[in-house]
């Protein structure tokens, strides 16, 4: 008789961003409320239902663990190590999640004690392999800032020229001048009510849910 296969869970994890002005890039993280990792910070996330698509599980489970809610999600991998859950054999969808700027405060909902936006730049000490999974999750974030509109999900719907400077930044992790901010809004296709040539002061509105579409 064959050996009957161990069985396999499948969760996701939200590597859930936002980019407040003068501050730089967070990220969402919550406090574990059980074991393994009680009381450690980690990403949002959880088990997938079974007749749930990923993308929703994803959403879900950080809408219940933080209330907040997601303005663009990009699938980036699945990290599945044996031994990187100590519960038994998990394998985890990862999604890049924008949160727009002034979003609700998180609030700690299902099994975390606690939701909290965290700087990139001094995270806590991460449960399972989240530390793995952030770092890579940031290397693709800095790819997709430069060659789609995923910058502008982390935006407020109205904006400034200085804004996406800011934000432009504070993701790539280098100084960008206001000449260069111009020539990227010049290429993006989210922006109404703009003039040919954008000026500073001016507010413009972002209008396009194509927040994965490539620059012009």
């Amino acid at each position: 008789m064959p050996d009957v296969p161990k069985r396999m869970y499948v969760t996701t994890d939200a590597v859930a961003i936002s980019c407040v002005a003068k501050q730089g890039v967070r990220l969402l993280l919550v406090r574990r409320a059980n074991a393994p990792f009680e009381g450690f910070w980690a990403l949002p996330g959880g088990f997938v239902d079974e007749e749930e698509d990923l993308p929703a599980a994803c959403a879900r489970e950080m809408e219940e663990e933080t209330g907040a809610h997601p303005t663009a999600m990009l699938q980036v991998g699945a990290w599945g190590r044996p031994g990187r859950d100590p519960r038994g054999r998990n394998v985890s969808i990862v999604y890049l999640v924008a949160v727009r700027a002034g979003a609700e405060k998180p609030r700690a909902g299902s099994d975390a004690l606690q939701a909290q936006w965290h700087l990139t730049s001094a995270l806590p000490p991460l449960a399972f392999d989240h530390k793995d999974i952030v770092a890579e999750c940031l290397d693709r974030l800095r790819t997709l800032i430069s060659t789609t509109h995923f910058i502008f999900a982390l935006l407020p719907e109205r904006i400034r020229l200085e804004d996406l400077r800011d934000a432009l930044t504070a993701t790539r992790g280098e100084l960008v001048t206001a000449q260069e901010a111009l020539a990227f809004l010049k290429r993006a296709r989210v922006i109404k009510e703009a003039r040919a040539t954008p000026r500073e002061g001016e507010t413009y509105r972002i209008a396009s849910a194509e927040f994965l579409a490539p620059l012009r």
